[in-house]
């Protein structure tokens, strides 16, 4: 015999109690109202991790309120493809990885990169800019054989 019952509530036998239908109406007026877990658990006095649970169950979790469901719709910059940006997340850009690489391998220009030193060569001379990497002392790897070794690279 699964469960055992009590006065108002049917009690599972490990402790938990489950809900009533006014419980479970409640938890859909109040998400669709904009209610968070905490808020909802706080009103009805059940576990946060339970309304979270019930919410997901039915489709009513991951998205504070049911009036924020509401997309802006925008392109992928590669292939035009419409993308659905939900409010309160990063807005997408590409559909997909392979759209998001191929477009910044033809747009290189548009990259941002803050990390470029320049520098003198400590064995040509010979000034150069590196990306990333502030503490470099050799504009080619010839040059640091030269530099190391004290003989040119064999070709």
């Amino acid at each position: 015999m699964p469960f055992t019952y009590q006065v108002a509530e049917i009690v599972l036998r490990n402790g938990g109690i489950i809900m009533t239908a006014i419980q479970k109406q409640s938890i859909a007026d109040l998400r669709a109202r904009g209610d968070g877990y905490a808020k909802i658990a706080g009103i009805l006095g059940i576990s946060v991790n339970t309304i979270k649970s019930y919410c997901q169950r039915n489709k009513l979790g991951g998205i504070k309120s049911a009036t924020e469901i509401t997309s802006e719709y925008e392109i992928c910059k590669n292939c035009g493809q419409r993308l659905v940006n939900h409010p309160g997340r990063k807005k997408k850009k590409f559909c997909c990885n392979d759209c998001r690489a191929a477009w910044w391998a033809s747009h290189p220009e548009s990259l941002n990169r803050k990390a470029t030193y320049s520098f003198s060569c400590s064995c040509c001379g010979a000034d150069f800019t590196a990306y990333g990497n502030k503490s470099r002392k050799f504009c080619t790897h010839a040059c640091y054989v030269i530099a190391r070794f004290g003989k040119a690279v064999p070709s």
